[in-house]
């Protein structure tokens, strides 16, 4: 691609959008939203839209946004010798005051030494000088463990950033207003809740070379959180991404159900839900650009009044799709609606295959609710089942491997007997143990075993042609894993592998930097010994994880958050009004 054609690319893009806000290129503070993957995996992401919104209503705040290029434009970036440029009018991104990375997902943190670099701005913080733009990051990464991170970001935003980054701009923008230092500004952003300055946190390590804990004793940053009591949806409409078809309404956020193996079930409590009447004015929305609606939440079918919502967007003569679906609270209703939108599979998550073993992290499906699921898709004419599965779950034995095999074979004669003539899918994954979670100190089972135990299903199944098996990367699977959990000496690891080649130079960068990787994926951790993510307080009652680890030893169930529930500490002073849409 010629320079030309990049720029017009670029401005095809914003030509093609239709967005509820404004973006004005001449308020005086530059705010760069950075998504660190293409723009077409990026605009499917609502909390970069709905930062993007926040950010454009402030009086003086302009905000544009930036991606990773695809790897054949990026070669066409470095041969023009051309910066990281924005969607909207094509500034550079080191032109910007503030930059906000969005961090989603652990294989994008290679990006983002790359996308720093690309923008001319330092990519290491302790390069950065006055001028320079402050970068902040924020999303689920950011929240249960920036640390991996921390060499390339100023400031993190823990929890959700709502409200929270009109805050954070507030600051830098009177800082840099009254020339106060840039070390002066982080100082000031670490004093707001929900704000980590890693610069103020100095980690140890011991003589084995493990995390040992943190210097100098600091207040721990407590997670930013809110009621949701406004819309959140599609800001900026494109036909170019993931679902360009629909307009995202998101019903609800966190999820109540206490499974143990998921990160968001504790870092976003207490699970809420939005008003009936905002999510209709959402689907009105949605019926003036004629686009499908993408109902979005950790449990759609969870949703109370979810029979009501979705047949008001059937009255508006749309479509829709749900994110996510419980087998044992999926109705008609649903189901019929999804159906009449042209949706062919229907998608549980058992995540395991025994009972015993879904009995250890707490997820309350059973082969009873799959097989109403099946019923349920049949009559409204459905041919296709998925089931999500994890395989190196905790405690897990061959028999929970032979269990898989039984419950694909159980779940595809309830289709056989429903009459759905489709296909059953298995999508298989090894399990990641996540900080923040009852599993946080498991290690991950070994990598091999794994891999076998993932070829044993394929052959077990291989027979039936109406049944695959979908697997992901284990090698990808296992980089995640120490990711996920690792420390800050992580950030020289990260910056290498991005040099020279991203994820697949990883394993080489450990070894570069000394770095053990079997250690981080396979020791299993002491409930008592220093975590990299210590310095945060998602506000869970002190050893509330340590029990539920052991509760999971026991197979002992752990109810949903209910109305007036006080037990993990996170609603001790109101009380959890899960379950209430008033």
């Amino acid at each position: 691609m010629t320079r030309n054609e990049i720029l017009n690319g670029l401005q095809s893009l914003r030509a093609n959008e239709v967005s509820r806000v404004e973006s004005n290129p001449h308020k005086p503070f530059k705010v760069g939203l950075v998504y660190p993957n293409t723009y077409f995996v990026g605009m499917s992401n609502l909390g970069l839209q709905i930062i993007y919104e926040e950010v454009n209503l402030r009086e003086r705040s302009c905000g544009e946004r930036y991606f990773m290029p695809a790897a054949s434009e990026l070669r066409d970036y470095e041969k023009h010798r051309l910066p990281l440029m924005s969607v909207e009018t094509q500034r550079p991104l080191n032109e910007c005051d503030v930059i906000g990375i969005d961090i989603t997902f652990e294989m994008d943190y290679f990006n983002i030494p790359q996308l720093l670099k690309l923008g001319r701005v330092p990519v290491k913080r302790v390069h950065r000088i006055e001028r320079d733009p402050i970068v902040i990051a924020g999303g689920p990464c950011a929240t249960f463990n920036p640390e991996p991170l921390s060499d390339f970001i100023d400031a993190f935003i823990i929890g959700e950033g709502e409200e929270l980054i009109s805050e954070i701009l507030t600051v830098i923008e009177d800082g840099r207003l009254n020339h106060t230092s840039r070390s002066e500004i982080l100082m000031d952003l670490s004093k707001l809740p929900g704000v980590y300055v890693p610069e103020l946190y100095e980690p140890q390590y011991d003589e084995s070379g493990d995390f040992a804990g943190y210097k100098v004793p600091t207040p721990r940053v407590t997670r930013h959180w809110r009621q949701l009591e406004s819309v959140g949806e599609t800001v900026i409409a494109t036909d170019y991404t993931e679902f360009g078809a629909m307009y995202i309404v998101e019903v609800a956020r966190g999820c109540g159900r206490h499974c143990r193996f998921c990160m968001a079930g504790y870092c976003y409590r207490t699970p809420r839900l939005r008003r009936l009447d905002l999510l209709k004015a959402g689907v009105d929305r949605a019926a003036e650009l004629n686009k499908k609606v993408g109902l979005m939440g950790a449990a759609i079918s969870d949703y109370p009044d979810i029979d009501e919502l979705v047949n008001y967007i059937r009255s508006k003569g749309l479509r829709y799709s749900c994110a996510s679906l419980r087998a044992d609270s999926l109705t008609q209703a649903v189901v019929d609606g999804l159906a009449a939108s042209g949706q062919q599979t229907i998608t549980i998550a058992p995540e395991a295959g025994s009972d015993r073993l879904r009995r250890v992290i707490n997820k309350g499906i059973s082969n009873e609710d799959m097989r109403k699921a099946v019923t349920l898709a049949a009559k409204a004419g459905i041919p296709h089942i998925r089931l999500y599965i994890m395989v190196g779950l905790p405690t897990e034995t061959d028999e929970d491997i032979e269990a898989i095999v039984t419950m694909a074979n159980d779940v595809f004669g309830y289709m056989q007997d429903a009459g759905c003539k489709g296909r059953l899918t298995l999508s298989v994954n090894p399990f990641i143990p996540k900080p923040f979670t009852p599993f946080q100190w498991m290690p991950m089972a070994n990598q091999k075993e794994v891999t076998k135990k993932l070829n044993s299903i394929k052959k077990a199944l291989g027979k039936n042609r109406r049944i695959e098996v979908l697997v992901e990367s284990p090698k990808e699977a296992y980089i995640q894993g120490v990711l996920a959990r690792g420390d800050r000496r992580l950030g020289e690891i990260i910056a290498y592998a991005a040099e020279n080649g991203g994820a697949k130079a990883f394993k080489n960068a450990c070894r570069e930097f000394d770095y053990d990787m079997d250690s981080a994926l396979y020791r299993e951790r002491e409930l008592t010994e220093p975590l990299p993510w210590d310095m945060l307080d998602m506000q869970l009652a002190e050893g509330y994880l340590a029990t539920e680890w052991q509760r999971s030893l026991t197979e002992t169930y752990t109810a949903p958050c209910q109305a007036g529930c006080r037990r993990c500490g996170v609603c001790n002073e109101t009380g959890c009004d899960y379950g209430t849409t008033e």
